[in-house]
């Protein structure tokens, strides 16, 4: 299954919900919500810096990946990215194609 790394930044309201119901409390939720869309939670960290929180997990695919970014955003109390995680077995599937491409301007 495909593999993502989300990277949130929690909006005020999410600030005060996570004082108001601590990390694990909603780990349970994430992992919920993507057990829902057929895929793992594999980890999930909170942070300091320009994100709050990064999640990784395996879903189905981009659809569901996206699913999950648009719903968690629109309900407000987060602002996400989406990174699509590759393997050193997919790299190496990727440079084994052959891609004909030019510079512009050479």
């Amino acid at each position: 299954m495909p593999k993502y790394l989300f990277r949130v930044k929690l909006t005020v309201d999410g600030l005060k919900g996570l004082l108001n119901e601590g990390g694990t409390a909603r780990r349970e939720v994430v992992e919920r919500m993507i057990e829902g869309l057929g895929g793992r939670l594999e980890s999930m960290y909170w942070a300091f810096g320009d994100e709050d929180l990064y999640v990784t997990v395996e879903l189905p695919g981009n659809t569901s990946a996206a699913a999950l970014g648009l719903v968690t955003s629109a309900a407000g109390g987060v602002r996400t990215s989406t990174v699509v995680l590759l393997s050193p077995e997919e790299i190496d599937e990727a440079v084994r194609q052959k891609v004909e491409y030019r510079a512009p301007g050479a």
